[in-house]
């Protein structure tokens, strides 16, 4: 039976640095960016850094499956956004709104899509030269 360690090390550690470099260029984009091109982004980078949270929730879970609860769950933060339940809580504390955001936005359903399939795909890239990187070494 293959170990953890034999397959790798610690995934986990990997995907907690991709999450921080995620939360640093999204809070770069909110406060530096503006703009349509700006909100894209930062949609984007919220529904990469949820697919890497799903990632090492179910580190098991096939790419494809771990991408369509990421999607989902972005979806469903912004569907709620149509009950002002989000808005009302990041009045009560602000910093929720980088969590639950304020204002239903349609094209957001896109870009959260967009960001979990850049990331997935980046995600299964990185496994896959990092798998082919151990394969080559000699165990000794």
């Amino acid at each position: 039976m293959r170990t953890r360690r034999d397959r790798g090390g610690r995934p986990w550690a990997a995907t907690a640095v991709a999450g921080a470099l995620v939360v640093t260029a999204g809070l770069a984009t909110a406060r530096y960016g503006s703009g349509a091109a700006a909100d894209a982004l930062g949609d984007a980078l919220y529904a990469a850094l949820v697919l890497l949270l799903v990632a090492l929730a179910v580190p098991r879970w096939s790419p494809a499956a771990q991408a369509g609860v990421a999607v989902g769950l972005c979806w469903a933060v912004e569907l709620v956004q149509l009950t002002g339940a989000p808005a009302a809580a990041a009045d009560a504390w602000p910093p929720l709104r980088y969590l639950l955001g304020t204002t239903f936005v349609a094209t957001d359903l896109l870009w959260y899509a967009v960001g979990v399939l850049a990331a997935s795909s980046v995600t299964v890239l990185a496994s896959r030269v990092g798998g082919a990187r151990r394969a080559a070494v000699p165990r000794g």
